[in-house]
């Protein structure tokens, strides 16, 4: 097992702990730059896309074969994409 060693010479509490904390935000910046990447891989079930949309399922139902929200199939069950989701509210083409 490799150790280091840390020399600290002539510097302050304050000058330590202020390049600790941009060191720390630069770690942080890259892990919400990460979720944001993975938020785009996160699909809700038809119970998931209702609660978080806090609608009832004959309006999901509606929605959906009216073609304003897309639902992906695997076998038969059925999902939404979060962030498209996300995208549409944002884009008052849903109005819950």
């Amino acid at each position: 097992m490799k150790t280091k060693t840390i020399e600290i010479t002539e510097v302050t509490v304050n000058e330590l702990a202020d390049k600790v904390a941009d060191r720390l935000m630069d770690k942080i910046k890259i892990y919400l730059e990460e979720l944001k990447i993975n938020e785009s891989d996160v699909y809700l079930t038809r119970q998931e896309t209702t609660d978080f949309l806090k609608i009832d399922s004959s309006t999901l139902w509606h929605w959906t074969n009216k073609g304003k929200v897309k639902c992906y199939g695997i076998g038969q069950r059925r999902y939404y994409n979060k962030k498209e989701l996300i995208d549409l509210l944002k884009k008052n083409e849903i109005k819950v």
